[in-house]
């Protein structure tokens, strides 16, 4: 298509009010940081204004932008995986007070009883407290498969583990936040 017909698919000026809140929460969800997911669509929207040239048309244009926004999220894991990243993000991505769920995210509850809802907020902050005392390698891999639901080649790729380890891992995981939730949790 000719440039022409991509401004008048394109309309970056309502980005932020057609899309910025879909794609922080999309990006939320994955990166479980307030401040890393607004860094996030913010990088998203400075990428899709760049290379705006290159829009085909060929999907919407939220498709299009979620799609450079999940771009932006394997970059960022990539990062965190590599020695330098580690370091550098190390502080932001472990001491995570705001680990709230999103809104449509949020498990049906069976009744409007506050007792239920008092329970399942904090047992919430127990399991995510169980997931945080996992080995950091625990933690990433159990948070891309099991809460981000990344596909097992796509992990494996981005923390160079073959699937047999991941599944170890995801194991060893699992076997660590049953043993943590029954102690926290259901012996309390």
């Amino acid at each position: 298509m000719s440039q022409t017909n991509n401004s008048n698919i394109l309309s970056p000026n309502n980005w932020v009010d057609n899309y910025a809140d879909y794609l922080f929460n999309y990006a939320l969800v994955r990166i479980n940081d307030t401040n890393i997911a607004k860094d996030l669509v913010q990088d998203t929207f400075f990428a899709a204004l760049k290379s705006a040239k290159r829009f085909e048309g060929k999907s919407t244009e939220r498709t299009w932008l979620v799609a450079i926004l999940k771009r932006k999220i394997i970059d960022y894991y990539r990062k965190i995986n590599s020695n330098k990243g580690q370091a550098e993000i190390r502080m932001n991505f472990y001491d995570n007070d705001e680990g709230d769920w999103i809104e449509e995210r949020v498990p049906q509850y069976w009744g409007n009883e506050i007792e239920k809802n008092i329970e399942n907020k904090e047992l919430k902050t127990q399991l995510e407290a169980c997931i945080d005392s996992l080995p950091k390698k625990y933690a990433i891999v159990f948070r891309m498969k099991t809460i981000q639901e990344f596909e097992t080649d796509e992990i494996c790729k981005e923390l160079n583990i073959t699937p047999s380890n991941l599944w170890v891992i995801i194991h060893r995981a699992r076997t660590q936040l049953r043993s943590c939730m029954e102690k926290n949790w259901f012996n309390k």
